[in-house]
């Protein structure tokens, strides 16, 4: 085990205590439903217990209308999940934001991602308009601010408990230019971002370069990295990323791959496999988070032949 990057705050998350104890990390994924049915919750949760120590909540990803990622987090707790709530700047102002922060905080969600979200444009509610009041800089900013000064945003303070976050933020080591992707990590980090969960990983070797580039500048000491991850489906599903998805690098030999597997699937999380135990070895990674896409049960069997499990218990 290693020693932890300085700066956490003790905020009661599992995902904090497994960092802050040199373990390496693993976090799910859970998209919430598109209706009001609090059962697909607890059906979904089904496959992440005894697997990893948190699970991310979405907000609206891809600018669809999904449960709110809040009230998604409470339902998950309620089946003995650590949830990691995404909050996006896209849809709220920083008056909406602090609130939901207070009422996430009151529920005892204390786990936290901020994002600027994807543009509605991506969406079905392409004629939305997008709020960006804040971006995720400012969003770490006033996270961090409630949490240790006591105050909101406007520098008016708080009246009673204030939120206890353990404060997140993403990374995409791929996009380009490259040399400015370490330096806007290094500025999230400035911002109060104490864990970090990056784009998926394909191309191991950028996302070496990129981590070399984070050590050199020390930041491996400050905030705990964590590889993302999407087990790939099939083929076109590699493809499809590749052309569609901003941010996205993806060798053709691994399309190639998937292309003469007898089952995509089954290779599939052979590639996801192999990539997280290349990733493992990258000094600097602190853990792997898992997005499976609509695709959850596989993630028991991804993480167990990793060779991630047990994972800790710490409470």
């Amino acid at each position: 085990m290693t020693e932890r990057p300085t700066g956490h705050t003790n905020t009661n998350s599992n995902l904090e205590r497994v960092l802050a104890a040199g373990e390496f990390a693993v976090c799910g994924e859970l998209g919430p439903p598109r209706s009001a049915d609090a059962e697909v919750i607890a059906d979904h949760a089904r496959h992440f217990h005894g697997y990893v120590d948190a699970v991310n909540i979405t907000d609206n990803q891809t600018a669809i209308v999904r449960m709110s990622s809040i009230a998604a987090g409470a339902l998950l707790r309620e089946v003995g999940l650590e949830p990691v709530i995404q909050m996006t700047c896209r849809d709220r102002n920083r008056l909406a934001q602090q609130a939901d922060l207070l009422g996430a905080a009151a529920m005892g969600l204390n786990t936290l991602l901020c994002l600027s979200g994807d543009h509605q444009v991506f969406g079905d509610e392409d004629t939305a308009r997008n709020v960006y009041d804040i971006d995720s800089m400012h969003l770490l900013q006033m996270v961090r601010k409630m949490r240790d000064d006591r105050q909101f945003m406007s520098g008016t303070d708080l009246e009673g408990a204030e939120p206890r976050f353990f404060v997140g933020a993403a990374a995409n080591p791929f996009a380009d230019p490259f040399e400015f992707r370490v330096v806007r990590l290094a500025k999230k980090v400035a911002a109060g971002a104490e864990f970090i969960q990056t784009q998926a990983v394909y191309d191991v070797d950028r996302f070496a370069r990129w981590m070399e580039a984070a050590r050199d500048m020390g930041l491996h000491e400050k905030v705990s990295i964590m590889a993302g991850l999407v087990p790939p489906k099939s083929a076109g599903a590699l493809r499809y990323m590749k052309n569609n998805v901003s941010g996205m690098r993806i060798p053709e030999e691994l399309i190639r791959r998937m292309s003469g597997a007898q089952d995509p699937k089954e290779e599939g999380i052979q590639i996801t496999v192999e990539i997280i135990q290349q990733v493992r070895e990258i000094e600097g990674v602190r853990g792997v988070h898992i997005m499976p896409i609509m695709w959850e049960s596989a993630l028991p069997e991804i993480v167990s032949r990793a060779g991630l499990t047990p994972r800790p218990d710490l409470s």
